[in-house]
């Protein structure tokens, strides 16, 4: 029973908020703002499917990734396509419906776009902090790194994703409460984790520069092995830099 009623009344909050976001309190006369923001969404949803696309095409033509790597970077492009082609469309139609005062049509319109934005931006935060720790197992694993992570472990994760995000953003129809502490949560873990990992990989890099310095002065002999390590290094430190 009490369950029901917390249930019942968390609802109720989500609609009390969303409410003022659908009335002439939120708008106060500022059309002209409004459609400046929907246009410059409009400019956002387009550069978002665009470099988005790009970003999946160069992909699909890189053949020196591991592929456990590259499906990480796929899932935060396809994220960040779908911004551009759903949750930024949806946010424009918003906007309009402010400006057109069309209140009930309005708050479906809020509902989804809350919906599918949450989604998006929660998969692709998820994404960014498994890549930077993608990019630390392969720096700290070796030659151990393909053999732990894996394609089907990556697949995995990557669908756990997008489970747990769908699942959580659908409940603020229910109960706002299980959003924001997802957002406690999920948003300070995932920076900290990231910040963690990336600033491990650069002492780990600079760390393995000043060795490889040290052991080049006594292998000059040994050109094409030492070479071949260089290149895979310069290799690693560029994706390093593309990820971070």
């Amino acid at each position: 029973m009490m369950a029901e009623k917390n249930f019942t009344r968390g609802g109720k909050e989500t609609e009390i908020i969303v409410e003022p976001l659908c009335s002439n309190i939120l708008t106060g006369g500022s059309h002209d703002k409004l459609i400046y923001l929907a246009a410059f969404n409009v400019f956002l949803s387009i550069t978002a499917f665009l470099g988005n696309t790009l970003i999946l095409v160069a992909l699909r033509k890189e053949s020196s990734l591991h592929p456990p790597s590259k499906l990480l970077l796929r899932c935060l492009a396809v994220t960040d396509l779908c911004v551009g082609l759903i949750a930024e469309p949806l946010l424009v139609v918003y906007w309009m419906s402010l400006v057109q005062e069309y209140w009930d049509f309005c708050r479906y319109v809020f509902y989804s776009s809350y919906i599918s934005g949450f989604i998006l931006c929660s998969v692709s935060l998820l994404a960014l902090t498994a890549i930077s720790v993608d990019r630390l197992f392969a720096l700290l694993l070796g030659l151990r790194y393909r053999q732990v992570v894996t394609l089907k472990r990556l697949y995995v994760i990557v669908v756990t994703y997008w489970i747990v995000s769908t699942v959580v953003a659908i409940c603020f129809l229910v109960n706002r409460l299980i959003n924001s502490w997802y957002c406690y949560t999920v948003i300070p873990l995932s920076v900290v984790i990231s910040v963690i990992c990336y600033t491990k990989i650069f002492l780990g890099l600079r760390h393995q520069q000043k060795r490889q310095a040290q052991v080049a002065q006594g292998r000059v002999q040994q050109d094409n092995p030492t070479q071949t390590i260089r290149l895979n290094k310069v290799r690693y430190r560029k994706a390093v830099s593309s990820a971070l």
